[in-house]
């Protein structure tokens, strides 16, 4: 610490003093100061976190032609949008449909998808509540007409597992996160991996559905507490990208991007 005096003061007493101060009352108030605070035991990364990373041993035996039927080599590219505003004060799932701005959301979102990728895309899926099935249809429209196309119960909206901290205004039941907990872990290993050793060139893969199962699948990937997938919002028609690369690692290239969106359209329910 400097001890630069300056008219008659020393400056290094000063702030010695203030933070010795900092100190007692971050203790009196059970605060846990520095280094404490900010270090941590790392989280290894799990390398065969899809079960698709082939034994090493078995490999070391292979010829060439062999290992190249058995070792990954494409990236998969998986976007991921949630759909379009709708009509969140309806109670049964076939009423909540999306209201006008959630349609003009979903053009919006449809025209930016098809500058991204354009003829690259690869798949589309899509979840099979309404208010997704609805986005996906007006996004389709920007697309190229052979996508191939599937719907999938699985994708739709849930409860994935107890959020911490916990909501307020937010409380599933027990068994809500039991049931829809494991569909939606289901739809993850089923969407989310790396790529088959079958597959020669990168995928671009489109996954309408919705906020929740997005956030969990973000989590689940990045290999972070999937209990935290509450802490961060998506807005509607939000796009967000996640790439899986042949050696299992996973990047997050974007999460809830909607700069393609006009400010007023922009929305959260």
């Amino acid at each position: 610490v400097s001890t630069q005096s300056t008219g008659g003061a020393t400056v290094g007493g000063l702030v010695c003093t203030q933070y010795s101060a900092f100190c007692k009352d971050a203790k009196s108030a059970n605060h846990t100061l520095h280094p404490a605070k900010i270090t941590h035991k790392p989280r290894l990364w799990d390398d065969n976190w899809d079960l698709m990373k082939p034994d090493p041993e078995t490999l070391n035996n292979m010829s060439d032609d062999e290992k190249a039927e058995k070792v990954s080599k494409a990236i998969r590219n998986i976007y991921l949008v949630r759909h379009g505003q709708y009509e969140i004060q309806e109670t049964e799932p076939a009423k909540r449909i999306l209201t006008e701005l959630g349609r003009k959301q979903a053009e919006v979102t449809g025209g930016r998808i098809a500058k991204l990728l354009g003829e690259k895309i690869t798949s589309c899926s899509i979840s099979t509540y309404p208010r997704a099935m609805e986005t996906g249809h007006i996004i389709l429209k920007h697309l190229p007409n052979d996508l191939p196309v599937d719907y999938s119960e699985i994708l739709r909206e849930g409860a994935p597992i107890a959020p911490i901290p916990p909501a307020e205004h937010w409380n599933p039941e027990p068994w809500q996160f039991h049931q829809d907990g494991a569909r939606i872990e289901a739809a993850f290993r089923k969407y989310i991996h790396r790529a088959l050793p079958t597959q020669q060139e990168d995928s671009y893969e489109l996954l309408v559905c919705h906020g929740n199962v997005i956030r969990y699948f973000v989590c689940r990937a990045l290999q972070n507490d999937p209990e935290g997938w509450l802490r961060f919002s998506l807005a509607n028609c939000s796009i967000t990208h996640i790439a899986v690369r042949p050696n299992g690692n996973v990047s997050l290239k974007g999460l809830g991007e909607k700069g393609h969106l006009p400010v007023d359209y922009i929305t959260y329910n």
